[in-house]
């Protein structure tokens, strides 16, 4: 159920919300709280902080919506406020929207708007509490932490998490789009960042569809992990869509850039933590071992098209993937050669 608090003083709003979203109220999707402006709004907030959405309008007595606004992104940042007024308060809204209002309708309130923005609002303050969670439970191996993180964390719960470690049982890979050094040096700035956004954004929505994790983006290589479950398995299966995507982006076309990927995938025991200077302030949640630094040596010896595995993982995998063996490979800073297989399908 979501809990939606409408700031306004015209009581005739609250009869006429009650009605329109009656199917919604009974089914216990929407409990809606009143307050008859930002004073009592603020009251409502404490005895309901669990309260998703704000409603508020903007000309109210004893405290107006751009105040209440200003109150609600501190004490609660992880609702969000949709601002309901006149065109006549444009500039007002200009100025709400500029102090962090999520979006705004217009009266008379036409509710069929009203109810996509608050659908839309709830959707947004999901994600938000599903990344706050992730955070929250280390899910997340790189993250920018902002103010609203620190109050929803709390501040010594964060320090304390920032020093937590662990080992894990995990598939890391690494994939780098070949030859991209040479086309940047040919191409403009903006083209080039456009162009390697729009292949890391490929990447990462395969990468999340098998549940991998970020880890980090290098200039022009991409790590990533893959934890729980089947985790090689959801590592390959995502690099071979992957490597497959950014392959077709190229058929067909006369360009002086033919993307592809060369791709290593190394799985086992690894450490989890954060690592990273506490003076600078500048800590990465990320992986570390001989297992990761395994993949970036793969990664280092695959052509381009070509995703390396060793003898270890192709063991796990042989009977779910089509591979071939590449032979014995002496791999950076290994005194022994490592037999190496490319997957292919």
């Amino acid at each position: 159920m979501t809990k939606i608090l409408v700031a306004d003083d015209e009581p005739d709003l609250e009869v006429l919300i009650r009605q329109k979203f009656r199917q919604k109220i009974r089914d216990q999707q929407y409990e809606f709280v009143f307050a008859i402006n930002g004073k009592d709004a603020l009251e409502k907030m404490k005895q309901h902080p669990d309260v998703a959405i704000v409603l508020s309008d903007i000309n109210m007595p004893e405290m107006d919506g751009l105040t209440l606004l200003t109150q609600l992104t501190d004490t609660n940042p992880l609702s969000k406020t949709v601002m309901v007024s006149a065109y006549g308060d444009m500039d007002n809204i200009r100025t709400a929207m500029n102090r962090g209002a999520f979006d705004f309708v217009t009266k008379p309130v036409n509710f069929d708007d009203l109810n996509l923005t608050i659908e839309k609002t709830i959707r947004h303050v999901a994600q938000v509490q599903e990344t706050l969670n992730a955070i929250k439970e280390n899910n997340i191996l790189k993250m920018y932490v902002d103010h609203s993180v620190l109050n929803f964390l709390g501040k010594k719960e964060y320090e304390a998490a920032l020093m937590v470690s662990e080992t894990v049982e995990a598939t890391v890979a690494f994939i780098d789009i070949c030859g991209f050094t040479k086309i940047s040096e040919k191409e403009s700035p903006t083209a080039v960042v456009s162009m390697l956004n729009d292949y890391f954004d490929l990447m990462v929505k395969e990468i999340i569809a098998q549940n991998g994790i970020i880890d980090k983006f290098m200039g022009d290589c991409l790590m990533t992990v893959f934890k729980g479950q089947y985790h090689l398995d959801r590592a390959i299966e995502a690099c071979l869509n992957i490597r497959n995507k950014i392959k077709a982006l190229g058929v067909g076309k006369d360009q002086a850039f033919v993307p592809n990927v060369a791709i290593g995938i190394n799985s086992g025991e690894m450490v989890s933590g954060n690592i990273g200077s506490v003076t600078l302030k500048r800590l990465d949640y990320t992986v570390i071992g001989d297992v990761v630094n395994t993949a970036q040596r793969l990664q280092s010896v695959a052509a381009a098209g070509e995703i390396i595995i060793n003898e270890t993982s192709y063991q796990q995998i042989k009977d779910s993937f089509n591979c071939t063996k590449v032979g014995e490979v002496v791999l950076k800073n290994k005194t022994n050669p490592a037999t190496l297989y490319k997957v292919l399908d």
